[in-house]
């Protein structure tokens, strides 16, 4: 073989991966472009109430505390198939203040009153690996009401209800690189129930599902698809030290796109598709009765999502009874 061919196919090897590593980089820039009006997941933080969905708050006032870190790094179609790699990165940190009451409501079967407001302070980044960082914002995010939870405890099962409201007040500016909120309201119902499977109460069943009423986003007049939400887990309490109350057990969460997006630009297409995410994953709940303070660290990977993107989550959280 002369060196004459060995250099031409050098050369065409060359330009053949440079066309594929930049039509990678323009398959990735355009499905980033059609996200950018596109919705891949509800609002709620999926995961956060896994655990002892149904049990209420003490009677008091409860600063709770939670670290959130989302990594995904596939974007998936609706097969599941892989459309795109990069990173998306969410960190939230969620400061929840809660006021419970002691007395119980007779006429709603002895149910006990709380309301609780959430302020979050986010930071979420885009990125591929042939074209570094596309976008990213950090700064508060939108604030999380509940001026309404119920809360009822019989002995094998403690139920809440509770309805809410997220409010935009995060940065949203339609088309900017930088944004922190998500640019619409969003109306929420939702209930937790956490069911005790043996009789001393180790064993414990939770649910905790929310239905998110999504309204017209600022600046593009798009309507976002609603989304239903659940988490879960199946959780034991294991014998621990002076009273305190340590369980561990497999926690999971999904979601589900009910509702077509709608809006200015929106293809039939895109209208049609739904997005779908699954995660399971091992928690772990530590009670400590004595100082009034819980302590939470939850793992979960995703896995079958369709129409958004595909990673993990890292949670920790710590409240305490004032």
């Amino acid at each position: 073989m002369s060196l004459r061919v060995r250099a031409d196919r050098k050369y065409w090897g060359t330009r053949t991966a440079d066309r594929l590593q930049w039509r990678l980089a323009a398959t990735f820039m355009w499905l980033v472009v059609t996200s950018a009006h596109a919705q891949n997941r509800g609002v709620y933080p999926l995961g956060l109430s896994a655990i002892n969905s149904g049990v209420s708050a003490a009677p008091g006032v409860t600063y709770n505390n939670s670290f959130l870190f989302y990594a995904r790094d596939e974007q998936k179609g609706g097969d599941g198939e892989v459309v795109a790699t990069g990173q998306q990165a969410v960190l939230l940190d969620m400061n929840t203040v809660l006021w419970a009451s002691s007395e119980q409501i007779a006429t709603l079967g002895n149910a006990r009153f709380s309301c609780a407001a959430t302020i979050p302070i986010a930071n979420n980044s885009l990125s591929s690996s042939t074209q570094g960082a596309i976008s990213g914002g950090g700064g508060l995010g939108d604030a999380y009401f509940q001026p309404a939870i119920l809360g009822w405890h019989w002995e094998r099962a403690d139920i809440r209800g509770l309805a809410g409201v997220l409010v935009p007040t995060g940065k949203f500016n339609a088309g900017a690189k930088d944004n922190v909120g998500n640019g619409y309201w969003t109306p929420v119902i939702a209930g937790g129930q956490t069911f005790y499977v043996s009789a001393d109460k180790a064993t414990t069943i939770s649910l905790f599902e929310m239905y998110e009423f999504h309204t017209t986003q600022s600046g593009t007049q798009i309507r976002p698809g609603e989304t239903f939400d659940l988490d879960y887990s199946v959780m034991r309490a294991l014998p621990f030290y002076a009273g305190a109350r340590l369980q561990v057990g497999v926690i999971g969460y999904g979601a589900w796109q009910t509702t077509a997006k709608t809006g200015p630009g929106i293809t039939p297409v895109e209208e049609a598709q739904r997005y779908r995410v699954n995660a399971v994953g091992a928690g772990m709940n530590l009670v400590l009765p004595t100082q009034k303070v819980t302590l939470s660290l939850k793992y979960f990977d995703e896995f079958s999502n369709q129409w958004t993107y595909q990673g993990y989550s890292l949670q920790i959280s710590a409240g305490v009874v004032f």
